[in-house]
C-alpha cells in the first residue's frame, strides 16, 4: 500500500514494508523492551513517538476539515434550481468523511492533554484500542473509494464550478506553523484516510517497542495492533488504480504493478532494461536516446501476456545460454575506481572546486557505477513465452528474483486471457511507461541527492537466533543480503538445521558494509534431490520459505549494545540481533594486554616463545585449509560463523591441547576467518608500520626494473619472522588461486581480502591515512591490494635468495 506521511517519527523498519509491499517487515513487536533499553528511557521514547503522532494527527484533522468544508454549501445548492452536484453525487464523494473526522477529533481531544501533561504512569492504550475498533468505518470508506474518485472526476469534467472547488481546497496549517493555509486537490485529500491507517499501525508498532511488558497499556496496544494489522491485510491492495493504470484503446484498465531495472542477456551481451509488470502483461523496454528538451520515451524490446508466461524449471533450462561471470578482479577494480572518484568529489566540494570539474568527476563515476551494475549480477532469472521465445535476466539478489516471480504468479492466479497487442495498443502501453514508472533512476549512488544518506561503512555483526512458524519439518537455513554500490549481494549463510519446525541457529556473522542501507534475511528449505540441482553454478534451486528486509537506521544500529528484532515473513518469524562497528573503530589494531596468547601479540614475541619460524596458528590454519578447504567456493571471502572464530581464537590463545581435534571438526570458513583475524589483530601489520610509506611509494613506480628493485629491497628490510611468515602465506595463497576454476578465488580476489589486513597501519600510523568512512576503498586501500598482488604475481621468492642479495643493497629505507 502506498505510504505518504508528514510526520517525522516513522518506524524505519515498517517504512520498508509500506513502500515496497510483498513479504516484508511484520509490525509484531519483540518480547518486552529491546535489550539495553531501560524502562525509563523506553517511556521517554513513548512520549517522543506520541508527540510526533499527535502533530501528524492535527494535520490529518485539518485535512478532513478542508475536505468537509465545501460539502455543506454543495448540499445547500443541491435543492435549488441550479445545483452544482446532486445529493447522490455529494453523498458518494464525501461518503463516511464526517464519521472519520468525528472519530479522530474525539481521539485527538482525549490524547492531547495526556501527552501535554506527561508522566510515566500515563495510560492511553484504551484510546488506541477504541480507534482500532472503529476501523469498520474505514472499511466502508475504502470500499467506496474508487467510486468516489470516479464520481469526483466526472463531476469536475462536466462542471467548471466544482472543478475549481476540487482543485484548490485550503488546508489549515498546524497551530505553531508559519503557513496559515496550503492548497491541496480533492483527489489528494480523499487519499489521506487510506494513508492514515498505515500510519496508525506504524505508530502502534513503535509504541509497543518502547512500552514495558508489565505496563497496563501493553495488552491494549497489542490488541489495537492486531486489529489494525488484520484490517490492513484485508483491504483491497489495488486501492488506487488511477495512479498506476493506463486505459487501453478498448477502454479497459491495465494497471502497473511493479517496475525496475534488470540486466538482460541479449545476443550474448548484457543490456540494462526497464521491465514493467502490468496486470496482464510483462513488458521489457529501454529508454530511447532523445535530444535535449525532447520528451523521453521508452522503446519496447518485447512483451509476454501473463497468460503465456511460464518459468522453466532448472532441468528445462539446460539448453539456455550459459552465463559467463565477469572477472572478479575487474569488478573490484571498478569498485576501487568508484570509491576513489567519490573521495575526489568530496575533496572538490570541501575545497569549493569548480562545478565543471565536479560534474566531470560525477560523469566518470556514473560510467563506472553503470558498468558495475551491468556486469556484477550472476543469478539467472529465466522466463519463457509458451508460444516460443525464452528470455534470461541476471540479478544480484535472490530476494529480488523471488519478488518478481511472486508478483507474476500472484497475477496469474486471476482468470487471464492470451492476446496479441496491435501496434496502436503497444504504442499506447509503451507510451504510458514513462508517466507510470515508479523507479525513475538507475540504482547507482551518483544518482542520489547530496542530502540522501550515504549509508553505513564498517562491519555489521548479526546473530541469527531462531525461527518459528513452519507448518512441517524441513531442512532450513538463512542467508543475509546487504546493498552495496547500488545493488544487493549475499554476504552470509547459516548452517542447515535438519528436519525441524523450530530451527535454532544462534550463529553470528561479521558483514562488511560499503555504503549499505538495508539488511535482507531469506529463509530457505534445502534441496537434497540431486535430479533438481542444475549444472549452472549460479542457479539457486532451494525453496524460499520467506523473506524480509529492514532499514539499517544509523541511530538504531550505531550503539555498543546488541539490538534484537524479529522479521515476520510469510507467517514465519525469524529472530536476530545486530550491532554495528564503524570503519574507524574496526581499523584499530589494539595490542593484547595478555602477552601469553597469540592474538594481538607481536609476531616476533610469538615465534620466539614457540621457537618457530612461522607462528603455530598460521601453520595450522593453512594446513587445514589446504587439506579440505582449497576447493571451497569463496574460501577467505565468505564469512565464517563469528562464534566459531571466537572459539578458535580462545583455544589458540590458551594453547589448548584440543586445538587439532577442534580444527578437524570446525567449518572451514571459520578456520579461514581465524587466520584473517590473527593478521588483522596484530599490534602492527605484518609488513610493518615503518615500511608502510615505502611500500606505497614502491608500488606507484612506473619503471618495472625500478619497481622490482624497490619491492624486493623492502622485503629484505622486514624482520625475519615477518618475512618468513609473509613468504609462507604467499605460497599458500598462490596454491589457493591455482584452484580458481573451482573455488572462484583469483589472485586478485585474495589480494583484495588480505592486502589491507597485511598492510593497514596500526592506529597511530593510520590517522594520517584515513579521511572519512567513505574512503574505505580509497587510494591507500587500492595500493595495499596492489602491493600484495605484485608479490602474488611474482615468480617464487626464496628467503635464502633474498638474504644472499642483501650484500649488494643498503638496508636503510
Amino acid at each position: 500500500m502506498p505510504y505518504i506521511d508528514e510526520s517525522p517519527t516513522m518506524s524505519p523498519q515498517l517504512s520498508a514494508r509500506s513502500q515496497g509491499g510483498g513479504d516484508s517487515i511484520s509490525p509484531t513487536p519483540p518480547e518486552g523492551l529491546a535489550p539495553g533499553v531501560e524502562a525509563g528511557k523506553g517511556l521517554e521514547m513513548r512520549k517522543l513517538v506520541l508527540s510526533g503522532f499527535l502533530a501528524s494527527e492535527e494535520i490529518y484533522i485539518n485535512q478532513l476539515e478542508a475536505l468537509l468544508l465545501p460539502m455543506k454549501p454543495l448540499k445547500a445548492t443541491a435543492t435549488t434550481s441550479q445545483p452544482v452536484l446532486t445529493i447522490q453525487q455529494i453523498e458518494t464523494i464525501f461518503y463516511k468523511i464526517q464519521d472519520i473526522y468525528e472519530i479522530h477529533k474525539e481521539f485527538y481531544d482525549n490524547l492531547c492533554p495526556k501527552v501535554q501533561q506527561w508522566d510515566s504512569q500515563v495510560t492511553m492504550g484504551h484510546l488506541f484500542q477504541k480507534l482500532a475498533s472503529q476501523l469498520g468505518v474505514y472499511k466502508a470508506f475504502v470500499d467506496n473509494y474508487k467510486v468516489a474518485l470516479e464520481t469526483a472526476e466526472k463531476c469536475s469534467q462536466s462542471n467548471n464550478q466544482f472543478q475549481k472547488i476540487s482543485e484548490e481546497l485550503k488546508v489549515k496549517g498546524p497551530k505553531d506553523s508559519k503557513d496559515s493555509h496550503t492548497s491541496v486537490t480533492m483527489e489528494a485529500l480523499l487519499y489521506k484516510p487510506i494513508d492514515r491507517v498505515t500510519r496508525s499501525t506504524l505508530v502502534l508498532h513503535d509504541l509497543l517497542k518502547h512500552t514495558p511488558v508489565d505496563h497496563p497499556d501493553y495488552p491494549l496496544l497489542q490488541d489495537a495492533l492486531r486489529i489494525s494489522q488484520n484490517f490492513l491485510s484485508s483491504i483491497n491492495e489495488d486501492i488506487d488504480p488511477r495512479r498506476t493504470a493506463v486505459t487501453t484503446p478498448k477502454g479497459e484498465t491495465r494497471q502497473l504493478v511493479k517496475d525496475g531495472f534488470l540486466v538482460e542477456m541479449s545476443e550474448s551481451s548484457r543490456k540494462l532494461r526497464h521491465v514493467f509488470l502490468f496486470t496482464d502483461v510483462l513488458l521489457c523496454a529501454k529508454l530511447k536516446k532523445t535530444s535535449a528538451g525532447k520528451h523521453q520515451q521508452y522503446d519496447c524490446k518485447w512483451y509476454i501476456p501473463l497468460a503465456d508466461l511460464v518459468f522453466p524449471s532448472p532441468e528445462e533450462s539446460e539448453a539456455s545460454p550459459q552465463v559467463h561471470p565477469f572477472p572478479d578482479h575487474e569488478l573490484e577494480d571498478m569498485k576501487m575506481k568508484i570509491s576513489a572518484l567519490k573521495s575526489e568529489i568530496q575533496k572538490e566540494k570541501a575545497n569549493k572546486g569548480q562545478s565543471r570539474a565536479i560534474e566531470r568527476l560525477k560523469k566518470k563515476m556514473f560510467e563506472n557505477e553503470f558498468l558495475l551494475l551491468l556486469n556484477s549480477p550472476t543469478i539467472p532469472f529465466r522466463i519463457h513465452n509458451r508460444n516460443g521465445k525464452s528470455y534470461l535476466f541476471l540479478l544480484s539478489s535472490d530476494y529480488e528474483r523471488s519478488e518478481w516471480r511472486e508478483a507474476i504468479q500472484k497475477l496469474q492466479k486471476k482468470d487471464l486471457q492470451a492476446f496479441v497487442l496491435s501496434s496502436v495498443e503497444l504504442q499506447v502501453l509503451t507510451g504510458s511507461c514513462f508517466k507510470l514508472r515508479t523507479v525513475h533512476n538507475i540504482p547507482v549512488t551518483s544518482n542520489k541527492d547530496d542530502d540522501e544518506s550515504p549509508g553505513l561503512y564498517g562491519f555489521l555483526h548479526v546473530i541469527v537466533h531462531s525461527a518459528k512458524g513452519f507448518k512441517q519439518s524441513a531442512n532450513l537455513y538463512c542467508t543475509l543480503e546487504v546493498d552495496s554500490f547500488g545493488y544487493f549481494v549475499s554476504k552470509a549463510k547459516t548452517r542447515v538445521f535438519r528436519d525441524t519446525t523450530e530451527p535454532k541457529w544462534d550463529e553470528e556473522f561479521e558483514i562488511e558494509l560499503e555504503g549499505s542501507q538495508s539488511l535482507r534475511i531469506l529463509c530457505y528449505e534445502k534441496c537434497y534431490d540431486k535430479t533438481k540441482v542444475n549444472k549452472d553454478n549460479n542457479e539457486i534451486v532451494d525453496k524460499i520459505m520467506g523473506k524480509g528486509q529492514i532499514q539499517l537506521d544509523p541511530q538504531t544500529v550505531e550503539t555498543k549494545n546488541w539490538h534484537t528484532d524479529v522479521i515476520e515473513m510469510n507467517g514465519i518469524k525469524v529472530e536476530f540481533s545486530m550491532k554495528f562497528t564503524s570503519r574507524d573503530m574496526s581499523l584499530k589494531r589494539t595490542p593484547s594486554k595478555k602477552q601469553t596468547g597469540v592474538f594481538g601479540v607481536k609476531i616476533s614475541v610469538v615465534t620466539k616463545r614457540e621457537r618457530s619460524k612461522v607462528p603455530y596458528i598460521v601453520r595450522q590454519c593453512v594446513e587445514e585449509v589446504e587439506k579440505r578447504g582449497i576447493e571451497e567456493v569463496g574460501i577467505y571471502r565468505i564469512s565464517g560463523v563469528a562464534t566459531d572464530i571466537q572459539a578458535l581464537k580462545a583455544v589458540f590463545d590458551a594453547n589448548n591441547k584440543d586445538i587439532l581435534l577442534m580444527l578437524s571438526d570446525m567449518d572451514i570458513n571459520a578456520i579461514a576467518g581465524t587466520l584473517k583475524l590473527y593478521f588483522r589483530e596484530l599490534p602492527e601489520p605484518l609488513l610493518t608500520d615503518r615500511l608502510y610509506p615505502a611500500f606505497m611509494e614502491g608500488i606507484a613506480l612506473s619503471d618495472p626494473a625500478a619497481k622490482e628493485n624497490c619491492m624486493m629491497h623492502l622485503l629484505r628490510s622486514l624482520p625475519d619472522p615477518n618475512l618468513i611468515t609473509f613468504l609462507f602465506l604467499l605460497e599458500h595463497l598462490k596454491r589457493v588461486a591455482e584452484k580458481e576454476p573451482i573455488n572462484k578465488m583469483s589472485l586478485h580476489n585474495l589480494a583484495t581480502v588480505f592486502g589491507p589486513t597485511l598492510l593497514r597501519p596500526s592506529e597511530v600510523e593510520s590517522k594520517a591515512h584515513l579521511t572519512s568512512a567513505a574512503d574505505i576503498w580509497s587510494h591507500d586501500v587500492m595500493a595495499q591490494v596492489q602491493v600484495l598482488l605484485y608479490y602474488l604475481q611474482h615468480p617464487p621468492i626464496s628467503f635464502a635468495e633474498l638474504k644472499r642479495n642483501t650484500l649488494y643493497f643498503s638496508t636503510d629505507v
